[in-house]
């Protein structure tokens, strides 16, 4: 039987693409058709449509609004029969919101498996992404086997929610590394040392880092087309602050990347890359 997949953005499609290069049968949804029909897969006409023809569906949303969205707009997916189908997800969801995607998946007899994507488009498209999921052992186990089409290290944190908490810890590692790691290029270029070696040398030092590792060239050619987006970074720190808050805890290193990451998509730049944040130094 073929596998959904619902959700074409960036991260989406390349995961489409990867499920595709390793002989899954796909058939897909998007609100924008035409972005389902650049991949050449088969469409269905809505959530029901698709989830009616296949057992397992996967989701991968910009945020929780849209997965609440996919699942109660008209003929979204909670208008199909779900006893028997498993849901994954690996959008990047607020760590209560969660909570209720688990419930009512669950409610009609279906199965959820919280799973969001830790990896950006050219892993993803490699099957070298992390996925650190949340959700039941024998639905865990269930969806093993196509966790293992897309991703290189899986996690099982059993609790819902843990995992998308464990996906904001994930970011707030990433959108301050990426600040740092612009800011220093920026420094570096004003005491005249070539951008390349400079890059080149962090990269041995004390900037070692997938993030750096992942970003070198885009920061050489100042090429921002977007594999993880400005948008997407600040909204993610901005619901790690509130899972700070959530929890009476202080979070002194997100507040000043989430205020620059929030300058980026004040004046246009959310779809850039988030190594565009380059721009704000060297400016």
């Amino acid at each position: 039987m073929p596998i959904g997949f619902i959700g074409l953005g960036n991260l989406g499609s390349a995961i489409a693409k990867r499920l595709s290069s390793v002989n899954e049968e796909l058939i897909v949804y998007n609100r924008t058709v035409q972005k389902a029909q650049n991949l050449g897969l088969k469409i269905a006409d809505s959530p029901k449509d698709l989830i009616e023809k296949c057992d397992t569906v996967f989701i991968c949303m910009f945020d929780s609004t849209a997965v609440k969205n996919i699942f109660s707009m008209e003929n979204g997916l909670l208008s199909a029969s779900l006893k028997g189908k498993t849901i994954i997800d690996l959008s990047t969801n607020h760590y209560e919101d969660v909570l209720a995607f688990h419930d009512i998946v669950e409610h009609k007899e279906g199965a959820y498996l919280e799973s969001p994507i830790f990896g950006s488009v050219m892993p993803a498209l490699n099957g070298e992404v992390t996925i650190v999921a949340s959700g039941k052992e024998s639905v865990f186990k269930h969806c093993l086997p196509l966790l293992e089409k897309i991703g290189k290290a899986i996690f099982h944190l059993p609790q819902p929610s843990s995992a998308s908490k464990m996906k904001l810890i994930n970011n707030l590692c990433l959108g301050s590394f990426m600040t740092t790691i612009a800011e220093c290029t920026a420094l570096g270029e004003a005491c005249n040392i070539d951008k390349s070696k400079l890059l080149e040398i962090l990269g041995v030092g004390g900037g070692q880092s997938l993030v750096l590792k992942a970003k070198t060239q885009k920061l050489i050619d100042e090429d921002f087309s977007p594999h993880f987006s400005n948008d997407a970074i600040n909204k993610d720190l901005h619901c790690v602050q509130e899972l700070a808050y959530s929890l009476k805890r202080p979070l002194y290193s997100a507040a000043v990347p989430k205020e620059l990451f929030s300058k980026m998509k004040m004046q246009g730049d959310g779809k850039e890359d988030f190594s565009s944040i380059y721009k704000l130094f060297k400016a």
